[in-house]
């Protein structure tokens, strides 16, 4: 990350306190609570001189039997301020992570596919957890600190120049010096922060791909391989953090060193004045105590900067993924239910990072009620031709058209409401059969409905035999069901939906042969009457399709019904040679 200058720090500092400041109320009682710990702290002190010229030196305890109580009376209060404080201040700083925790979320909801893409998990999920903490430090402890200790700083003040502004002079020729140095540390500070916060990104990363495939792991011994891994992301965090160390552990010593230099010479001031009589022994009590008084909320303000500086770019983290752009949704078409015709107008497409387009020029029709087949090598463009329906990834060039009306002037609910869609790649929630199946907007489903779905994609095969039946958890992404019992709650999924264009991307793959056989009837009625485009790598199954097409290299190179196009005697027929020559063998 870049070094950020002091403009650029005080616009996400300005940032930051929009969030702060809807608890004005709260914020109230913390900063009254503030001023009075440190107008208590500084009465404190000013007792200090009655107490010392009447009673130690004058040894005249009748006139100053009132201080016993006083101080009772300062303890009290400042319990009552310290309470208010922590209290008000720890609200408002959790309030703060709850309503940036929310908001990031609720973003990764409506970013686009391609802000994923250009991703790694573990840096994502960092600023969920880490970046988010630190910006709770930041407005919770560094806030207390800062603006408790500069009243406190304040308070001093005025005790000090009540009793030698001579003195206080002396005093506030040190704080320039401490000032600089406090800057000095931030540029460092702000600098290390970003790079700890990479390198925490970096061992979430390796701990989140190590969860996930553990049985990769395990069945390639990669033991030695993955600790080393995060041997070397957590030694960069380790390092990281002890530069930080460093850093601080220096600017509070030079910070000490300056302050008693100083201290020093307002003692040696004191003397000299307290000798020529213009300072009596209580007022000198009183002034060093307050000058003490202000060393730890110096050297608090000192330490708490590295802590500003880790929440100040914890801030700018979160706010790069909130100033990302949404996925476009400005069409203001909304029905309820298409006919299904659609139609695939010269579309190419690239990724990010791509070299050259994915598809090129694709023209295809799909009339309303029929299933059009996708076939091809893998890496032809079979699944992005398949995602660009549903508007995850918006095309280059060209029109995708349902009904007449291309794809991008329906609003996003509307268009992905009308299109189910079963992949390759099955996602399931750590929660219920049933509620995986009711997902989303199926929520509303009845329980006679429900159980409809799961009987035809032959959930209730293997759910009645579980002791919860459809409520039984299935795991963290399904890891307490099979491949193919996964496979069956996606198409389950979709039947329930019912929407009128359905997209099989590989959607028996996972599935042994005679789950498929079972698992093919349910797909056949879930596409009877709905336009479907159906990716197989399996070519049998898609022999009844009305239309197949061919693609390679992003290209369609062939199209026609399956007898068309094995009369052909082209890729498809050879593709189709081949793999009936190799499921031979297999059999």
């Amino acid at each position: 990350m870049s070094k950020r200058s002091d403009s650029e720090v005080r616009v996400v500092y300005g940032r930051l306190w929009r969030y702060v400041t809807p608890h004005k109320l709260i914020g109230f009682v913390a900063v009254v609570g503030m001023t009075m710990t440190a107008i208590v702290e500084a009465g404190l002190v000013a007792l200090l001189a009655p107490l010392t010229d009447e009673a130690l030196v004058a040894k005249q305890l009748e006139t100053v039997r009132w201080i016993p109580y006083a101080f009772m009376g300062i303890f009290v209060l400042r319990g009552i301020s310290g309470f208010a404080t922590e209290a008000s201040l720890g609200w408002i700083g959790r309030q703060v992570i709850s309503d940036l925790r929310r908001q990031v979320f609720g973003k990764f909801l409506t970013l686009p596919m391609r802000f994923f893409d250009a991703q790694t998990t573990g840096p994502l999920l960092s600023r969920m957890t880490y970046n988010v903490e630190m910006v709770a430090e930041s407005v919770t402890s560094v806030v207390t600190i800062a603006v408790r200790d500069v009243l406190t700083v304040i308070a001093a003040f005025c005790v000090m120049i009540w009793y030698s502004p001579k003195l206080t002079i002396f005093v506030v020729i040190l704080f320039p010096i401490v000032a600089m140095l406090v800057r000095l540390l931030g540029i460092a500070f702000r600098r290390y922060s970003s790079r700890i916060q990479d390198s925490v990104g970096e061992v979430t990363q390796v701990t989140e791909e190590v969860v996930r495939g553990n049985w990769v792991v395990k069945a390639f011994a990669g033991y030695d391989y993955e600790r080393q891994r995060i041997d070397d992301a957590d030694g960069r965090n380790r390092r990281q953090h002890l530069k930080m160390i460093r850093v601080r552990s220096m600017g509070v010593a030079v910070t000490q060193l300056v302050f008693g230099m100083g201290i020093a010479l307002v003692i040696y001031m004191a003397a000299r004045e307290s000798l020529e009589g213009a300072l009596t022994a209580g007022q000198f009590i009183a002034f060093f105590s307050a000058m003490m008084l202000m060393l730890q909320p110096v050297r608090r303000i000192t330490n708490v900067n590295a802590t500003l500086q880790r929440g100040v770019a914890g801030a700018d983290s979160l706010f790069a993924i909130l100033d990302e752009d949404n996925e476009d949704d400005s069409g203001t078409v909304d029905v309820d239910r298409v006919r299904g015709d659609v139609s695939f107008r010269d579309v190419s497409f690239s990724y990010v990072g791509e070299n050259g387009e994915v598809l090129h020029g694709v023209n295809v029709d799909i009339g309303a009620g029929n299933t059009l087949a996708v076939v091809g090598q893998s890496g032809s463009g079979k699944t992005t031709l398949a995602s660009l329906l549903p508007r995850f990834y918006e095309i280059e060039s060209g029109d995708i058209l349902i009904d007449g009306t291309p794809i991008r002037d329906y609003t996003l609910e509307s268009l992905r409401k009308n299109i189910a869609l079963v992949s390759q790649d099955v996602v399931l929630f750590n929660d219920t059969i049933a509620n995986n199946l009711a997902y989303g907007q199926l929520r509303g489903c009845t329980d006679e409905e429900l159980r409809q779905a799961a009987e035809a994609a032959h959930i209730l095969d293997f759910a009645d035999e579980m002791p919860k039946g459809l409520n039984t958890m299935v795991g963290d992404r399904g890891v307490l069901l099979s491949g193919g019992q996964r496979q069956r709650i996606a198409i389950g999924r979709a039947l329930l939906k019912n929407a009128p264009i359905l997209i099989l991307d590989e959607a028996t793959s996972s599935l042994d042969t005679q789950s498929e056989r079972r698992i093919q009837d349910a797909l056949n009625a879930l596409m009877q009457d709905r336009t479907t485009l159906v990716i197989a790598h399996r070519l049998s199954t898609v022999e009844k399709a009305d239309k197949i097409i061919v693609l390679d290299a992003g290209r369609i190179v062939e199209s026609g019904t399956h007898t068309e196009l094995l009369a052909q005697n082209g890729v498809y027929a050879s593709l189709y040679r081949m793999q009936f020559s190799d499921e031979s063998t297999d059999e």
